[in-house]
């Protein structure tokens, strides 16, 4: 992982007057209107960033007008001034055409830092528009994880030139890092560690440290005391080495360790991180030697990638979806739950179909019976979302699981409960039918009730499967209630009204 650079401090910005006078300003104004040639290269930082440090879409207009005119030394400009995150973050914004403009402009130094941030198929194009040689000089650069990760993304052939046009030490660690299972700690890990043994003075370290730098992470937390296996049997944070006097031994300073192996998905490894509020922590091999480390900046990442999967699973589509995503991508993302989703629909049809008697004697039911299934639906919803968050955050287990599961089914009693009274207050209003309010009343109480079952246990027993539950169970929720709400609606009609 590479040493990150400070977030860039923003600035007042001048307004289009102080602009042209090149005076100090007092307070940020709209530069909507500003004429590009007058913000100089050393107001281009503060203009580039909105105040939530979102990329400003004057900005990216003036990249676009830069590239239009074939301006290279403007875009240059434009692109110096910005932190490599915010360049990675405009290339996600323009078009393929206009990336192909700007991406020559971005400066060398930069691209080793900017090439983990890219979205996969932006990186891609950069990689294009490489020299074998200079993917292999970017590489160097980078720590072993993150160049594993853009190495993962070459083309065979590219694969084998950059190798071998790396030294050998470089070469091992990513075909080491590679050996290991896609989303793993193995895989997430940076190779470079600084590890010292029990018996080494804080004076020792320090001298090893100075002397080793180049072989030692640009970005480190812990210090690891390991014992003469290669074990590690302690960790020692950087801030507490530097107050420690230079004789105390490190055995005396080490506190315990945390250990990741490196076959531990990376959820885990995330899951492990959030708990014990981690910065770093060793990663073992299956013998317990100390092979690397994995530090808080990668587990971010991980966090929001598995926050963003579940999100997108909920709404029946899949991580893939992004701002440069294909027609058919989507398509073949969406089609799969959608025609699942027809299948279980027709189940509902089919207690219609059971009741069509019913609904042609008393044509109300055909009005009033989609808004049980709608609103219980939408509890469904609310229910299936609380579960699915439980269970990512471990929260729900089989040790909680039938208190949470009677705390959803009493809210569903008391929230269908209100609904019901509401509707059946509207339907007194329109049909004074009491009875018919009634109908209304109940079967909306059972409705969410059974929203409340499906949406905890449908994602708790995907998760017992082994499946997402994020991803499978909103379809099934959805046929729970939609089904159970015409059921119970045109049921009780049958019952009470007939």
């Amino acid at each position: 992982m590479s040493q990150k650079s400070e977030t860039p401090q923003k600035t007042d910005i001048p307004d289009n007057e102080t602009l042209v006078a090149a005076a100090p300003v007092k307070e940020r104004r709209d530069l909507e209107d500003i004429d590009a040639e007058l913000i100089t290269p050393e107001q281009i930082e503060d203009f580039a960033l909105k105040d939530d440090y979102a990329l400003n879409p004057h900005y990216i207009s003036l990249v676009i007008d830069a590239a239009d005119r074939g301006d290279g030394l403007r875009l240059r400009e434009l692109l110096d001034a910005l932190h490599y995150a915010d360049i990675a973050d405009l290339l996600g914004f323009l078009s393929e055409d206009y990336r192909e403009e700007v991406i020559p402009w971005i400066p060398s130094d930069a691209l080793a830092d900017i090439l983990p941030e890219l979205d996969d198929d932006i990186r891609e194009e950069v990689i294009e528009s490489m020299h074998t040689a200079d993917i292999a000089e970017v590489l160097q650069e980078l720590d072993s994880d993150d160049a594993a990760a853009v190495f993962e993304d070459l083309e065979e052939d590219q694969q084998k030139a950059v190798l071998a046009a790396m030294p050998e030490s470089e070469r091992e660690a990513i075909v080491t890092s590679l050996g290991f299972e896609e989303e793993t700690a193995g895989r997430l890990m940076q190779r470079e560690v600084m590890a010292a043994p029990s018996f080494w003075t804080v004076g020792h370290a320090i001298d090893h440290m100075r002397e080793a730098g180049d072989d030692l992470p640009e970005l480190f937390f812990d210090i690891y005391v390991i014992d003469p296996s290669h074990k590690p049997v302690g960790a020692i944070a950087v801030s507490v080495l530097m107050r420690s006097k230079r004789d105390m031994v490190l055995s005396n300073l080490m506190d315990p360790t945390t250990e990741i192996t490196v076959d531990m998905d990376q959820e885990e490894v995330a899951y492990i991180f959030e708990k014990y509020h981690l910065i770093s922590a060793p990663v073992v091999d299956q013998s317990g030697r100390l092979v690397g480390q994995i530090t808080v900046d990668d587990i971010v990442n991980i966090i929001q990638a598995e926050n963003r999967e579940d999100i997108l699973a909920l709404g029946g589509v899949s991580d893939i979806e992004g701002r440069d995503t294909d027609i058919t991508a989507m398509v073949k993302s969406r089609l799969p739950w959608l025609l699942i989703n027809l299948v279980t629909a027709f189940a509902s049809v089919t207690v219609i179909n059971a009741f069509q008697g019913e609904i042609v004697k008393m044509v109300v039911l055909a009005t009033l019976m989609p808004i049980v299934a709608s609103i219980g639906g939408n509890f469904g919803t609310q229910a299936l979302t609380v579960a699915v968050r439980a269970l990512s955050a471990r929260e729900l287990t089989a040790a909680n699981a039938m208190r949470t599961l009677g705390r959803e089914i009493l809210s569903g009693l008391l929230i269908g409960g209100c609904v019901g009274l509401g509707l059946a207050a509207v339907v007194l209003i329109f049909w004074h039918d009491y009875r018919l309010a009634v109908v209304i009343a109940g079967a909306t109480m059972i409705n969410f009730t059974m929203a409340a079952l499906g949406g905890t246990l449908i994602p708790m027993g995907a998760s017992k499967m082994g499946m997402d539950p994020a991803g499978a169970s909103p379809i099934f929720v959805t046929l729970v209630t939609d089904f159970c709400g015409y059921f119970s609606f045109l049921g009780l009609a049958a019952i009470i009204l007939l």
